[in-house]
């Protein structure tokens, strides 16, 4: 699968979540969070069919999609992308950025603690 667009990827993820939908459904969620029209949904979803990155239920009137990669798959390609391009291959280095930037809570400091930890443990 080809590397998808922000755009792609915001439809991919809400296939995700919703299994598959209808240009409409999708429609209808993205335009919940930004103004984008119908017609734009459409052909983004069209091209994201000709890239092999969703399937296509074409047996009814209104065409139904499904993701053709799963969200596991694609997170780890992207990040892989963005490590080595972004970061020089550290994987250290990401992770001080991400933390850095962002603020996290006590719940999420303890879920990365107890991950590192299982990590230590493996070697």
């Amino acid at each position: 699968m080809s590397k998808p667009t922000e755009s792609e990827l915001e439809i991919l993820s809400l296939l995700w979540e919703m299994k598959q939908a209808s240009v409409r459904q999708v429609h209808e969620r993205l335009a919940e969070t930004k103004d984008t029209g119908y017609t734009t949904t459409l052909k983004t979803m069209q091209n994201m069919h000709a890239k092999q990155m969703v399937s296509r239920n074409e047996s009814q009137r209104t065409h139904v999609y499904s993701p053709a990669t799963n969200q596991k798959d694609t997170q780890k390609s992207l990040l892989k992308n963005l490590v080595t391009t972004a970061f020089g291959g550290s994987a250290q280095k990401l992770v001080l950025q991400a933390l850095g930037e962002e603020n996290p809570s006590k719940e999420e400091l303890d879920e990365i603690r107890a991950f590192l930890d299982q990590l230590e443990n493996k070697k």
